[in-house]
């Protein structure tokens, strides 16, 4: 006998870009390598880049993101590596 399947209803959730304010993407895309609140959301507990499906931010706010993480660790803001 073939056991029954239970029926599959996963529906993908669509996560909110942390970048956008109010649904609305910035113009020119600049995330601020000062606003640590923001860019520790966006990094592991080992100081690695979150990727943009765990994050849910679009290819030009990933771009951004990345961006100010390097300038940030630059500037000694936040670590290279986690502790």
């Amino acid at each position: 006998m073939i056991p029954e399947r239970k029926p599959t209803s996963t529906r993908r959730v669509v996560k909110k870009d942390p970048v956008c304010v109010d649904g609305v993407r910035p113009r020119p895309m600049f995330i601020d390598y000062k606003d640590l609140d923001l860019l520790s959301k966006l990094t592991n507990r080992h100081g690695r880049i979150v990727s943009r499906r765990k994050t849910g931010c679009h290819a030009s706010s990933q771009h951004a993101v990345a961006k100010a993480i390097k300038r940030a660790r630059f500037m000694g803001l936040m670590p290279y590596i986690g502790g």
